[in-house]
């Protein structure tokens, strides 16, 4: 009897995991802008990974710091790193949290939704509500999302020195593609 019942859960077991609506992106584009007064800096990675729960409306995306190249020189990409970020000690950027709309995921169609979560950045966490286009095809669900970041609500100070070179706000563009798995 007990090997019947071992039986049965495990099958219940796999079978909601089969069920599972989780989506995964193992890859993506990540494009960061400085437009200031002296200089604009882009730098972009594609190293990007992230996992949707639709089950549970809730997300994380992370994002290497170390694998945004670019720049406009390779003494900025240092400077970036060692005196802004901090990369070695705060390795990754991530946002976690939840969807704040549903949308069909078998439908194909486009949608604007917003995600409610946490924005780390060089080890600061700030609350933010980001507006996100979604596009679902064949299955697959195609993420877009431009939004600013401020430099000082996550501790990364200029020194006055280069403040006409590096903005105090910072654009981002992500895109993405999750897939079930």
């Amino acid at each position: 009897m007990r090997f019947r019942i071992f039986w049965v859960l495990l099958f219940i077991g796999i079978s909601e995991l089969l069920n599972a609506q989780k989506y995964f992106s193992k890859t993506g584009l990540v494009n960061f802008t400085s437009v200031a007064p002296l200089e604009s800096i882009k730098a972009k990675t594609n190293s990007i990974q992230g996992v949707i729960d639709f089950d549970k409306n809730e997300f994380a995306v992370a994002v290497e710091m170390k694998s945004l190249h670019g720049f406009n020189s390779p003494l900025q990409k240092e400077h970036f790193h060692e005196n802004y970020l901090e990369s070695n000690i705060y390795p990754r950027a991530t946002f976690t949290g939840k969807i704040i709309e549903k949308f069909r995921l078998d439908l194909n169609g486009s949608f604007t939704i917003r995600a409610k979560g946490i924005l780390d950045i060089h080890g600061v966490k700030n609350e933010r509500i980001i507006k996100i286009d979604v596009k679902v095809l064949d299955g697959k669900v195609f993420v877009k999302s431009n939004f600013d970041v401020l430099l000082v609500e996550h501790n990364i100070n200029i020194p006055k020195i280069v403040n006409q070179k590096i903005a105090e706000k910072i654009l981002v563009n992500v895109e993405m593609t999750f897939e079930k798995q």
